[in-house]
């Protein structure tokens, strides 16, 4: 099979580019309309209280600058990534996490944008549903991504372990889907500290016991090894 390639991933591309271009369009409008001292919602604290607020240029142009950023790190990949047919196999999972990951970005900053306007804004509740929703996404697909060196969860020993990157990820998405729904069912049943409790706590186990799992799976790996770059 071929190795991923820009034509692979341009259509994704393409679109996170539209979508990253309408948030910078939606940014300007919003700026026409505010005084030039205008001060932009920034940071909401547990309670969902504005706790901190930027000037008009960090209010309403830095996600999108952000988001450019992490379009143009993503088109590159094909270029840069050593295991590029590994990315090949992964195509279908690589294309829905780059593209959920760009409209979440997107729903961020309307969601910034609404408040900034005045808009009453339940910020608090719907970024969580955001979260829930992407983290359950991301969960689904974890799975389905071979192993390399830019998607998922890379350790030394689920680098050098085609066992422990496969074992490591169909936990780690099972970890993802099930604090995905956590945050949902919260949501539901909105409580911000039971919220922010959920999401410390969930983050901190979906990163560490991964790692950790991915060691004891690479140690009885008879086959680990450093693998090949392709």
């Amino acid at each position: 099979m071929n190795k991923l390639t820009w034509a692979d991933i341009k259509p994704t591309v393409l679109f996170c580019i539209l979508v990253c271009v309408l948030m910078f369009l939606a940014a300007l409008s919003v700026d026409r309309q505010l005084p030039e001292d205008a001060r932009v919602p920034m940071h909401w604290n547990i309670k969902g209280e504005v706790d901190r607020y930027g000037s008009k240029v960090e209010g309403l142009y830095l996600l999108p600058g952000l988001t450019a950023v992490m379009i143009l790190i993503f088109a590159l990949v094909p270029l840069i990534e050593p295991r590029r047919r590994h990315l090949q196999l992964s195509l279908k999972a690589y294309k829905i996490i780059i593209s959920a990951i760009i409209i979440f970005m997107a729903v961020i900053h309307g969601l910034i944008l609404w408040s900034t306007m005045g808009k009453q804004v339940d910020i608090g509740r719907l970024v969580n549903l955001g979260i829930g929703i992407l983290f359950v996404l991301l969960g689904n697909y974890l799975g389905k991504v071979r192993s390399n060196f830019f998607l998922g969860v890379r350790t030394p020993w689920t680098l050098s372990s085609e066992l422990s990157w496969s074992k490591t990820h169909r936990l780690a998405g099972w970890l993802f889907v099930i604090l995905g729904l956590l945050v949902l069912i919260n949501v539901a049943f909105w409580e911000p500290q039971r919220a922010f409790i959920i999401m410390i706590v969930g983050v901190i186990i979906c990163g560490l016991v991964p790692y950790i799992y991915s060691y004891f799976i690479w140690k009885k790996d008879a086959n680990r090894q450093v693998r090949s770059r392709d």
